[in-house]
């Protein structure tokens, strides 16, 4: 099996579970082989944790599941330090939290007070925790899948911009249309009456395999320079359009840049290509701008939302004259 047809058979098996939100999934699957963390939005009962588990399910991992609540505490999601006694002596050991899985769920991570939110968003930067003076590598593969509820916004912790922007992608889940819910009704039904086979779970080896081909995917000069203008678009808007320059207060971090590359990479790999196109960067460009370009006070009192803002900066960066 190649890492193309793993890839393919992951895609397929979360489709399964989840039917209607072919965005959602094609966004998960693609944090997975950028090694990048999703946060997700969207209303409740919308299938975001049914999603990350499909995708636990499906491949040769440790789930973790945390629910952030605003009694929990940083120990409790890293882990800590306990006291044993064995004939009568004390001995220490690190017991982890469920932050050591492969695929976490970070469920409603804006309910989570300021020292847990900071204490996660460590482990998803540096890839390891400190625990009683001691630091613990997690897991090679590592995605953290955060949700936060758009609505009940009472006693919540909202995340901050720089918090915002460690997360490679912020994506939105909406309603599936009517024939996508009532064949969800349905699937839900018979998966009562019938248990449900374990299908081969496919190796994490093939995961890395396919990261390693997505790397290789090749971006020109001229597509490497149009990312970097769509970038500084948002920081010096009044080069671009007096209209944009209204708009926006903050414009996108180098991470930003960073992974505007990598998600066309790999839109591109998933596409059956071996060279990034514009068309790719234009598919994953709303995902990775959306959270990181801050609206001026004016923006907002229009009721004008980030991805309009996107789409004007589509229309207004020169395409790469390769395009032309």
């Amino acid at each position: 099996m190649t890492p193309r047809e793993s890839i393919k058979i992951l895609l397929d098996s979360m489709n399964e579970a989840i039917i209607g939100q072919e965005h959602i999934v094609n966004r998960f699957v693609m944090g997975l082989l950028a090694d990048g963390n999703i946060l997700v939005e969207g209303l409740p009962g919308l299938a975001k944790t049914r999603a990350v588990r499909s995708m636990a399910e499906a491949i040769e991992s440790t789930f973790s599941r945390i629910q952030f609540t605003p009694d929990l505490s940083p120990v409790d999601v890293m882990g800590s330090e306990r006291v044993y006694e064995e004939d009568g002596k004390k001995t220490y050991q690190i017991h982890k939290g469920p932050i050591f899985g492969n695929i976490i769920l970070a469920d409603e991570i804006n309910r989570a007070p300021a020292k847990v939110q900071s204490a996660m968003l460590e482990a998803m930067e540096e890839h390891q925790v400190t625990i009683a003076g001691q630091t613990l590598k997690l897991p090679e593969l590592f995605i953290v899948l955060a949700t936060q509820n758009p609505i009940e916004q009472e006693g919540t912790y909202p995340l901050s911009e720089a918090q915002k922007d460690r997360f490679f992608m912020h994506v939105k889940i909406d309603y599936v249309t009517m024939d996508s819910e009532y064949k969800m009704i349905q699937m839900v039904q018979n998966e009562k009456h019938h248990k449900k086979v374990q299908k081969e779970r496919i190796p994490q080896e093939m995961i890395f395999a396919a990261r390693d081909e997505v790397g290789k995917v090749k971006i020109s000069e001229a597509l490497g320079k149009y990312i970097v203008e769509l970038v500084f678009s948002t920081r010096y808007p009044m080069r671009y359009s007096k209209q944009l320059d209204v708009m926006i207060d903050v414009g996108v971090s180098p991470r930003g840049s960073l992974a505007l590359t990598q998600c066309a990479q790999v839109h591109a790999w998933m596409k059956g290509r071996n060279e990034v196109i514009v068309q790719d960067v234009h598919t994953v460009i709303h995902d990775v701008f959306r959270h990181r370009i801050i609206r001026s006070e004016h923006t907002r009192f229009s009721g004008i939302q980030n991805d309009e803002i996107i789409d004007i900066i589509v229309k207004t960066v020169p395409l790469p004259e390769e395009t032309v």
